[in-house]
């Protein structure tokens, strides 16, 4: 402890009670100990602050050590015996029982008073500095946590990166250098020897270069490229190239996945004739057909789905889920989802779906449930009905008839839409029940629905129950 150089000269005019305000306002408590180690005297910073220890009002007469907690004692005891020892060491952090709550920290420095042989101990309140601590221990146990998730799924996809059976490239997009490539692309035939580093021009034979750049040129413009034919040099044959862009720090990096190309359904082995045939009519017949799986992500589309979304091949849809198209976002799909996992079916689901271009045409959608390898996928039948002949507008509403009809109305019209049209059909059927019950005597149907006989011409002429003539007769 540094002490002033003249301490004489400028407290020496203090008296008791100037000396005991200095100790109160520098420190949080203070306690006056004699040489046994006995509270003399107690004083805290604020009353509030004096509220928070408990006991604090029997501490004066009792010995130091056992106003403290039970593992702070032996803290107590080498700080007075250094005192008394003559080393005045740096203080020594002890908890104080606290009215509610968690234990107060207090950091407490020792002196002695001039020649009294009684001594000062300083306090100063640690919670503000407990609960930082506390903040960067969790802050730190935070980093770790997720340093262990991300370590833990960097060793996930890097084993499905080894193992995947297609051939896996990571270039720099820059210059097109190979920073990593799985087992399965280093068994290609073509560049013998150390792929990593090679150009991925050396991968492909000369005819496929502009191809490889098309591929490139997709990738830099669109973050992706879909399936394009490369022939591999070395005699490795057609392949087909998907690439996808990523970044890496500031580097953006390509990753590049060849596969062979698709068997056609005449080359399927074991299909029988008749099912082959089938997948034949739904490839060509006019209504989309998507199948998906259980999630909605599409796995296969025929060409009218295509068309309908403005797509140029079925690999654009595959990978992507059908809600991009069908419906409102996050809501029609995931109707039809809900049915086909309870009903297993769905028939004329009216709903809109959107092309690439945003533009929306009236669809009706039927599906259906099939198992594949014991997981669930569905088919969606999509039909067109913009063009369908609609009857003309009538200048009078048409209302439901019946429930059942409302029901029909989900998901063709808004909420509100709908609350009105079934608060009409509810009205109707009370005003034709009420008739039936009267023998159609309106005067007894009023008062039996608890309106008046206008009121009741009036909803009548609005249900098309009596015409306007009849009112005026009446």
């Amino acid at each position: 402890m540094k002490a002033f150089t003249s301490p004489a000269r400028w407290f020496a005019g203090i008296d008791a009670d100037a000396a005991a305000l200095l100790i109160a306002a520098a420190a949080d408590v203070a306690v006056i100990l004699d040489p046994e180690g006995i509270v003399r005297d107690r004083a805290f910073q604020s009353e509030s602050f004096a509220l928070e220890f408990a006991d604090n009002d029997h501490w004066v007469g009792k010995p130091w050590r056992d106003t403290v907690t039970v593992e702070s004692r032996n803290k107590i005891d080498e700080m007075l015996r250094d005192l008394h020892g003559g080393s005045l060491r740096n203080g020594r952090q002890v908890n104080y029982p606290a009215v509610r709550g968690d234990d107060i920290p207090i950091l407490f420095s020792v002196a002695p008073v001039g020649q009294t042989k009684q001594t000062i101990a300083f306090g100063r309140d640690l919670r503000a500095f407990a609960t930082l601590q506390q903040r960067v221990v969790e802050v730190q146990q935070s980093f770790e946590r997720d340093y262990s998730r991300i370590r833990h799924i960097e060793t996930r996809y890097r084993i499905l990166f080894q193992m995947a059976p297609e051939p896996v490239f990571i270039a720099e997009l820059g210059n097109q250098k190979i920073v990593e490539a799985n087992p399965a692309a280093r068994q290609l035939p073509g560049p013998k020897g150390k792929i990593i580093g090679l150009n991925l021009q050396n991968l492909v034979e000369k005819s496929s270069l502009p191809a490889l750049e098309t591929l490139l040129t997709g990738v830099r413009n669109n973050g992706r490229a879909d399936d394009i034919s490369l022939r591999l040099a070395g005699g490795g044959g057609e392949m087909l190239a998907t690439a996808f862009l990523f970044r890496q720090g500031n580097a953006k990096l390509l990753l590049l996945r060849l596969s062979h190309p698709a068997q056609s359904n005449d080359q399927i082995p074991g299909l029988s004739e008749s099912r082959e045939k089938m997948l034949k009519l739904i490839e060509r017949v006019p209504d989309g057909f998507v199948v998906t799986n259980h999630d909605g992500i599409i796995i296969a589309a025929n060409e009218s789905f295509l068309e309908l979304t403005q797509l140029r091949n079925e690999a654009q849809a595959q990978g992507r889920n059908l809600d991009q198209w069908l419906g409102r976002p996050g809501v029609d799909l995931a109707v039809l989802l809900n049915n086909l996992r309870e009903f297993g079916t769905v028939r004329l689901f009216a709903t809109v779906i959107r092309d690439e271009f945003e533009a929306e045409s009236e669809v009706e959608v039927s599906a259906g449930t099939v198992l594949n390898a014991g997981e669930p996928c569905y088919g969606f039948s999509i039909r067109g009905i913009s063009r369908r002949v609609r009857q003309p507008e009538t200048a009078q509403r048409s209302f439901p008839k019946s429930l059942e009809q409302i029901i029909e109305l989900i998901g063709r019209v808004s909420l509100k839409d709908l609350v009105r049209e079934a608060t009409d059909v509810i009205e109707r059927l009370s005003i034709e029940a009420a008739l039936s019950m009267t023998g159609n005597n309106r005067a007894s149907a009023a008062e039996v629905l608890g309106v008046s006989r206008q009121s009741l011409y009036v909803k009548m002429r609005r249900h098309g129950l009596i015409d306007a003539e009849t009112i005026s007769i009446e």
